[in-house]
Parts: C-alpha cells; sequence; structure tokens
C-alpha cells in the first residue's frame, strides 16, 4: 500500500492569540471538544516563555532476561506524564501556579505571596493551540500536581520567569487518562 506525504499534517504549536495555557480549580468541568468556548472559570496565566510547554512521558519498563542476557518480554509497567512551562507574566493565576493559592493573597493592585512548602493543591489545565491548515488543539488535563519548579532569577539581562512542572494524574472525567487532546477544523 503507498502512503503520501501530506504537509497539511505538520504543524507547529502556536499559542492562539487569546492565550495558552488557562488554570481552574480541581473538580471544574473540563472541555470536551477543541473549539467550545471556555467557561469564565478557565483563567488564562498570560504570556509564557518562548519553548511553550513541554510534555514529557516517564515510562517504567519491565524486562525479562534468559539465562543467556537475551531480552525475551519487555513490558510497559508504569505510565505518568508531567507539562512543563515557563509563565512570564507575574498575576494572581501565575502566582497560584507557582507558590498555590493559599500562599497568594490581592487586594486591589497589591499582592502578598509567602513562599513555603507546597501543598500539592490539584488544578484542572486546557492548553490552546492554533494549528496549520485552520486547525486548533486543545489539550486538557482535569488533575495536575505540581511536580517540580524551576530557578527565578532576579537580574537586568532576562525577564523575571517562574518555571513550573506539573504531573497530570488519572481523572474520572476523562475516563481514567491523564490528559486528552482535541483536534479539529475550524473557519473552513
Amino acid at each position: 500500500m503507498a502512503t503520501n506525504n501530506n504537509k497539511g499534517n505538520v504543524s507547529l504549536g502556536k499559542p492562539k492569540a487569546s492565550g495558552f495555557i488557562y488554570r481552574a480549580p480541581a473538580g471544574t468541568e473540563v472541555p470536551t471538544d477543541a473549539i467550545g468556548a471556555l467557561q469564565p472559570v478557565w483563567e488564562c496565566v498570560g504570556y509564557v516563555g518562548e519553548d511553550g510547554i513541554t510534555q514529557s512521558p516517564n515510562i517504567d519498563k519491565t524486562e525479562v532476561k534468559d539465562a543467556g542476557g537475551v531480552t525475551v518480554l519487555s513490558e510497559i509497567t508504569g505510565y505518568a506524564e508531567t507539562y512543563q512551562f515557563v509563565m512570564l507574566e507575574l498575576n494572581k493565576t501565575s502566582a497560584t501556579i507557582r507558590y498555590g493559592s493559599d500562599a497568594v493573597k490581592t487586594q486591589g493592585d497589591s499582592m502578598t505571596i509567602g513562599h513555603k512548602m507546597p501543598s500539592g493543591e490539584s488544578a484542572a489545565f486546557v492548553f490552546e493551540m492554533a494549528l496549520t491548515g485552520s486547525k486548533v488543539r486543545r489539550i486538557v488535563v482535569p488533575d495536575a500536581t505540581p511536580n517540580d519548579y524551576g530557578d527565578t532569577q532576579y537580574h537586568i539581562g532576562d525577564a523575571v520567569a517562574y518555571d513550573v512542572t506539573m504531573a497530570a494524574n488519572p481523572s474520572d472525567q476523562i475516563d481514567g487518562e491523564t490528559s486528552r487532546e482535541y483536534i479539529a477544523t475550524v473557519g473552513k
């Protein structure tokens, strides 16, 4: 059977102009398609660093070898995934992702952030992308918890940025999956 290359299936992970990363409290109903409007409870984190979002699988394998050292069985025995991104804006949403909702207090235009041991607070995330060929991609993570934080540097050479890695946990909202992608064609 012959296959045909199709450059229309090649795309960049470009953020949508309206926003790239959205957060909502744990338990929020997640979208079930690529194009429906997000409810007001979903808050945009603002600008994200130029490296975008990195989705990383973490796969555990069990290998069985025979007496001669030949692998006779290799199976995946564990799966997890994380999403890492760098937030360039400091606002209530980005601060909550980095420090936890109980550490962030706002009053008018003022914000106070307490630095302490992270609580492992769950939140829901939606990642919105515009693809080539009038397509959009939406990645939904109904249950994410902090997994790692990068360094924050304060100097004149770079923007102050907040590097976070969120672990995607299995969720009943998406049949026990850790995340779900929706892709659709729009505007044709």
